[in-house]
């Protein structure tokens, strides 16, 4: 009987053995590893891709139909359409060909059947215009004229001519363009501080009263001087404008239309066709920079996105900046000062559970309680005279605090709880150490416990960062806009401004994906946008974790 039992626990089956050793759960998990690695590089990898190629300038073809119909374009996509067949096995290639040209054709985009395609070719002077309005423009040159005399009549040397003048065209636009948002800005801001005063005095005031009247004869001075001052400003953009609108570009589409561009309206123009790869590097970063550096045209679904960068950036350091401490104080009180019972344990479950409450519910929180409560109230006590004056809240509205405070709320769990960790995972002995040489509690929390564990409470502050930077659903109610040219921050006095709705990059993604009238042209943008977004988390999530190695390496040496 001994001698069965003996041999049946003898012999084990080869899978008996594996799972006494826990080798399946091994492969299993780095399995999972290897596989969540490649979805997140994969990802990564075809944002990039995506992304990245946007700029690059394609080549243009002519496409001449069989019935003699010519259209000229870059070749975005190929696939194959099954759609039209019967039995399944009858498939046609088709290409999408951005054509652009919208005024002439009517739409940005088209599918030629390529069993309908009977040439294909590369015409050397075919060329890319971007456009301040009405989007891309496909053509060939035919002449440069200054006002209305040509000055080149030939494509090689009109588009020499072109490329000779463009730069000081652009200066004088740019120079015209900033005294129309920044100097006739301030002049309004100027203004409207008279007018405010004037309003703020008679509150406080009577009418007839010396303050009344000094306000008013302010406002009467503040008036004149700005309308010298405007009057100056006016003369000064209308030569600009003379300057450049005498000048004009004549292109001919591949049907044989013909287009008279202003070229101050041509913000980039290039010939693909003739580009070497070092010649098509320099249109595509400088078309980058145009993306990073210029404003948004077209519904967001063209033009640049500084204002979003801003935006964003903005409110990701602020929120950082109002979310750590805090985090910090409420991890501090919760782990060093409160006793565990019935009460802590509650509290530490609603705070993971916050964690897990949807973000639009944040939204509608700081809608009601953070624009419509307090900021009502900072505008009723110290705004009332704008109230009154132009019947717009001021603080009563969403803006950059308001959303930050609200993202700083949403990303309030995740510090707490990071923080909670980081402190557990000080030593007792050094608490213990402090308090043998006389050092009281706060004395050893500020000396011995927070700088120890500041390596853990950056990794909750980077965590909150990500997070953060990337909410879309509470902006949407409290601040972020479509489109707001006027930077959060600026030169202008006191140069924060957060009351200031502003533009966000999570939010620019939503909008140009699902909100513009253009898809095609839009969906190439959603993927540049979202790159962007993705660089600027990882740069600030990258600085932040430079600072943490930095603190511990630092506090890690001082140990003995």
């Amino acid at each position: 009987m001994n001698s069965n039992r003996f041999r049946r626990r003898s012999i084990r089956s080869p899978f008996s053995s594996l799972m006494s050793h826990g080798e399946p759960w091994l492969w299993l998990t780095s399995g999972s590893l290897a596989i969540s690695l490649i979805m997140i590089v994969g990802l990564l990898v075809f944002i990039t891709i995506r992304g990245g190629s946007n700029f690059w300038p394609r080549t243009l073809y002519e496409i001449t139909l069989l019935d003699g119909e010519k259209s000229l374009g870059e070749v975005t996509s190929r696939e194959t359409d099954s759609s039209n067949s019967k039995d399944g096995h009858d498939n046609t290639r088709r290409r999408l060909v951005r054509t652009a040209n919208f005024e002439v054709t009517g739409a940005h985009y088209k599918w030629f059947d390529e069993k309908e395609i009977a040439s294909t070719q590369q015409p050397k002077f075919a060329t890319a215009v971007e456009r301040l309005e009405d989007g891309r423009f496909h053509g060939f040159p035919v002449r440069l004229m200054e006002n209305g005399i040509a000055v080149a009549s030939d494509p090689e040397t009109a588009w020499a001519k072109y490329k000779e003048i463009a730069p000081s065209i652009r200066q004088r636009f740019r120079e015209a363009n900033r005294i129309d948002r920044h100097e006739r800005g301030e002049l309004q801001r100027r203004l409207r501080s008279a007018r405010l005063a004037v309003f703020n005095a008679r509150l406080h005031h009577e009418d007839d009263s010396q303050i009344v009247m000094n306000a008013q004869d302010e406002e009467e001075r503040v008036r004149s001087e700005v309308a010298e001052i405007s009057s100056r400003l006016d003369k000064k953009v209308d030569s600009l404008r003379r300057d450049n609108s005498s000048w004009e570009f004549e292109f001919e589409t591949a049907s044989g239309h013909r287009m008279t561009l202003p070229v101050e309206e041509i913000v980039q123009a290039w010939q693909p066709n003739r580009l070497g790869f070092f010649g098509k590097l320099g249109v595509y970063w400088s078309r980058w920079w145009e993306f990073l550096s210029d404003d948004p045209r077209e519904a967001n679904s063209a033009g640049g996105v500084f204002p979003a960068i801003c935006g964003t950036v903005s409110m990701t350091l602020i929120m950082a900046l109002l979310v750590a401490p805090f985090g910090v104080l409420a991890a501090l009180y919760l782990r060093e000062y409160a006793t565990d019972g019935p009460l802590t344990a509650a509290v530490r479950i609603a705070i993971n559970n916050l964690a897990g409450v949807p973000s639009i519910v944040y939204g509608a929180f700081g809608v009601g309680f953070f624009c419509y409560g307090v900021g009502g109230w900072i505008d009723d006590v110290f705004f009332s005279a704008s109230l009154l004056a132009d019947n717009q809240p001021t603080f009563g509205t969403g803006g950059l605090l308001w959303a930050s405070l609200t993202l700083a709320l949403l990303t309030l769990p995740v510090v707490i709880v990071a923080t909670e960790e980081a402190l557990v995972a000080v030593p007792n002995s050094m608490r213990e150490g402090s308090y043998a040489c006389g050092a009281s509690k706060w004395q050893t929390i500020r000396r011995i416990v927070l700088p120890r564990a500041l390596p853990g409470i950056m990794t909750g502050l980077i965590l909150a960062m990500a997070r953060g930077a990337g909410e879309v659903a509470p902006l949407m109610l409290v601040g972020v806009k479509k489109v707001a040219l006027d930077l959060p921050i600026d030169t202008s006095f006191p140069f924060i401004h957060p009351e200031r709705e502003f533009m966000h990059l999570a939010y620019l993604v939503y909008d140009v994906g699902f909100q513009s009238p253009n898809s095609q042209a839009a969906k190439p943008m959603v993927f540049t946008i979202t790159l962007l977004l993705v660089a600027i988390i990882a740069v600030l999530n990258i600085a932040a974790i430079y600072i943490r190695s930095r603190l511990k390496r630092r506090y890690t040496l001082q140990q003995f």
